[in-house]
């Protein structure tokens, strides 16, 4: 059965740019294309959930220009409830300049514009609906009072929260993370928020397990195409990752966020909605794009039925 999931975020327009290599500094390359596609890791988690069968309601800011209404458009092509989304009079929607080279890695610069303008106010506002979901879903791409806000929401109305911290923010407190369920960084921002060195896989458990101290309940670090490391009270579980020719690494992570809380809500146990977010997530590097790249749930039961675990 499909569960109810409210995503606290943000939105980007992303202008993606292919280039034959990355461009050295004071350096002009000519691109081979340009597209536009809808971004944020906010929305890019909320699609991937809502794709995947997930009632998702969407706490966000837009801007009041084009991009936004072009953003509210979208989002609610996938079904997404937007009750608690929001024009940011006088600004600029969120949007994300991304460079892609022939091998599929990007280099992506963002401006927040509409989403630093996300407020507590924005988060009790939404309070009674997201009492009744199965899971809150945030991220760093909005302003920190704003999510520690929300985890605080979250204890009181008795709804299971995952962060996804990223992108990496030094100046995250992880005193105001107590009692958050989930917390879901890659191994660089598990370096950058703990301090900690995570070159081996006994660093990379030690870092995760530090987190506990601060009433962390459980963590889940992304490593790309070396799978995923479920870490919790009871030790440290391998997540494999899936073998694929990728095209584009742009929104993977999201995808893989996006889907392990649609599994996650969906009553699946946690390592087998991390297998299955492992999968969704390889599927969606081997399409263009963020949001454009993810899958249905039925084109992902296709996928599921022909691959192999690395």
């Amino acid at each position: 059965m499909a569960g109810r999931i409210a995503v606290i975020g943000s939105n980007n327009v992303d202008l993606v740019t292919n280039v034959p290599r990355m461009p050295g500094p004071g350096e002009t390359l000519a691109g081979s294309h340009f597209a536009t596609h809808f971004g944020g890791k906010g929305a890019n988690q909320a699609v991937a959930a809502a794709r995947l069968g997930s009632q998702v309601t969407m706490v966000t800011r837009v801007g009041d220009d084009s991009f936004g209404g072009d953003v509210l458009r979208n989002l609610a092509d996938q079904g997404i409830d937007l009750t608690h989304a929001r024009v940011a009079q006088g600004t600029a929607n969120g949007v994300a300049s991304i460079f892609v080279d022939p091998s599929g890695e990007n280099v992506i610069v963002i401006v927040a514009g509409a989403n630093g303008t996300l407020t507590p106010a924005d988060v009790d506002a939404a309070a009674e609906d997201m009492a009744t979901c199965d899971l809150i879903l945030l991220q760093l791409e909005v302003p920190l009072e704003t999510v520690y806000h929300a985890i605080k929401l979250a204890q009181r109305i008795g709804v299971p929260a995952i962060l996804n911290p990223a992108p990496a923010a030094p100046g995250l407190d992880l005193a105001q993370l107590h009692g958050l369920a989930w917390f879901c960084p890659n191994e660089t921002e598990l370096a950058l928020l703990t301090g900690l060195p995570v070159t081996t896989e006994d660093e990379i458990a030690a870092a995760a397990q530090s987190l506990f101290a601060h009433g962390i309940g459980n963590v889940v670090v992304t490593l790309g195409a070396r799978g995923a490391r479920l870490v919790t009270a009871d030790g440290v579980t391998s997540i494999p990752a899936i073998r694929v020719r990728p095209v584009d690494t742009t929104g993977a992570g999201d995808a893989f966020i996006g889907a392990f809380a649609h599994f996650l809500a969906a009553g699946e146990a946690p390592e087998q909605a991390l297998a299955q977010a492992a999968g969704y997530a390889a599927l969606s590097v081997t399409k263009p794009g963020a949001q454009g790249s993810y899958a249905s749930a039925e084109e992902f039961a296709a996928f599921q039925a022909t691959t192999v675990q690395s």
